[in-house]
C-alpha cells in the first residue's frame, strides 16, 4: 500500500483574546518590542456574513495584528454580539485563544471537508471585506486548541489605526 502524504498545515498566526486591545498591544510593544500594530474595527459593512455554531449571528470586534518574524500575532477584543471570544473571556479569562493555519481559497474547501469527515464542526466564521473568509474549528477536544483557518489575515488590508 502506498502512503499518501500531504503538506503539513503551517501555523500562520497565534492569537490572544483581551478585554482592552489598546492596553494589551501597548504592553506587548513595551515588554517585547512587537509592532507596529495594524488595528481593524470589524463591523458592517467591512465585517459581514458572521455565524456562530452554524447560525447567522451579528458580532463585532477589533483586532490588532503584527508580524513577529514570519509569524503573525493577533490580539482580539470582542465588541458587540455573542461570539466564541466572549465565551472564552467568561470561561477562561484573557489569554491564548487559537492558532491559525490559513490556506489558499482553492485548498480551503477540501480542507474543511476533510475536517468535517473527522467530526470537526465550524464554531464561528465570517468575512472581512470581499477578500477574506475565516472560520474557527472545534478542534479543542482532539488538538487541545482551537484552530482558525480561512483565506487570509487582515494585516494586508488598510488598518483603521496603527500603534505606535
Amino acid at each position: 500500500m502506498i502512503e499518501v502524504r500531504t503538506q503539513p498545515l503551517l501555523v500562520t498566526q497565534v492569537a490572544v483574546v483581551a478585554r482592552d486591545l489598546r492596553k494589551t498591544i501597548e504592553m506587548y510593544h513595551k515588554m517585547l518590542g512587537w509592532g507596529p500594530w495594524n488595528v481593524y474595527v470589524l463591523k458592517p459593512p467591512r465585517h459581514h456574513h458572521t455565524t456562530v455554531r452554524g447560525k447567522p449571528v451579528h458580532y463585532t470586534m477589533q483586532i490588532a495584528e503584527t508580524h513577529v518574524g514570519h509569524l503573525g500575532f493577533e490580539v482580539i477584543e470582542p465588541l458587540e454580539g455573542p461570539s466564541i471570544y466572549k465565551e472564552f473571556l467568561e470561561q477562561k479569562g484573557e489569554g491564548l485563544h487559537h492558532i491559525a493555519c490559513m490556506r489558499t481559497a482553492a485548498e480551503l474547501d477540501s480542507m474543511l471537508k476533510k475536517f468535517k469527515k473527522m467530526g470537526v464542526e465550524v464554531l464561528m466564521g465570517g468575512r472581512i471585506e470581499d477578500s477574506i473568509y475565516y472560520c474557527y474549528l472545534n478542534t479543542e477536544p482532539m488538538l487541545k486548541l482551537v484552530l482558525e483557518t480561512g483565506s487570509g489575515h487582515a494585516i494586508n488590508l488598510k488598518p483603521d489605526w496603527t500603534y505606535p
